[in-house]
This record gives C-alpha cells, structure tokens and sequence, in this order.
C-alpha cells in the first residue's frame, strides 16, 4: 500500500520529482489550503510536508489520524504545534542546513555593498 504524502506549500521541482519517482509514494500537490480545508482532508494522509505558509496547529494534528510524518522544509518549526505532535507519536523533521549557503552568500553581499 502506498503512502500518502500531501504537499501544501510551494517546493522545488527537483524535490517533487525525488518523491513523485518513488513508487511506494502517492505524491498530491495541495497549496494555499485554508486551517478548515487541511482539518477534513488530512485525515487521509501519511505524512505531510510544509513550509512557513502553512500552520499545523492542535486541532488539524488532532484530526491527522493516520500522519506519521511532519516535514518542514526549511529551519524552524514554529508554525507546527510540534507538542500536539509529539503527544500523537507524529515525527516532526526540519532541513536544518537547508539555507546555509543562501545566507552565507547573502551576509558577504552585504559586507561588499557596505564597504563601498
């Protein structure tokens, strides 16, 4: 049996295609979902993957009767009610690393552009 994966927020193609190849995998795209939209409709997935624009909150963890799996794709984990979580034996992941590079790049643009 395949695993459901629901996709509310923007990724990267590249990333949609490592999951979309699996076969064990049913992949759904689902953005810009209101709190009430995701409250009915995640009851019927395995894992869910987020970024800043969607917020898991007590009561759409509470309706998750079948997630595994929160990954947020990026660093923090303030939009996840990450004790509602823990409470329901639901794993929480981040992409800790995920924009080191970005910022690195970012913190020497603004050093060149201030020693002009």
């Amino acid at each position: 049996m395949k695993k459901k994966i629901l996709i509310s927020d923007p990724l990267a193609k590249e990333g949609l295609d490592i999951l979309k190849k699996e076969d064990t995998f049913e992949v759904d795209e689902k953005e810009k979902l209101s709190s009430e939209e995701l409250k009915k409709i995640i009851k019927d997935y395995d894992a869910i993957i987020i970024r800043s624009g969607t917020r898991l909150t007590k009561d759409i963890i509470e309706a998750a009767d079948n997630l595994e799996v929160i990954g947020r794709a990026g660093i923090g984990v303030d939009n996840i009610d990450v004790e509602a979580a823990s409470l329901k034996g639901i794993v929480v992941m981040n992409a800790p690393g995920g924009n080191t590079i970005s910022t690195a790049e970012h913190t020497f643009s603004l050093l060149l552009a201030l020693s002009r």
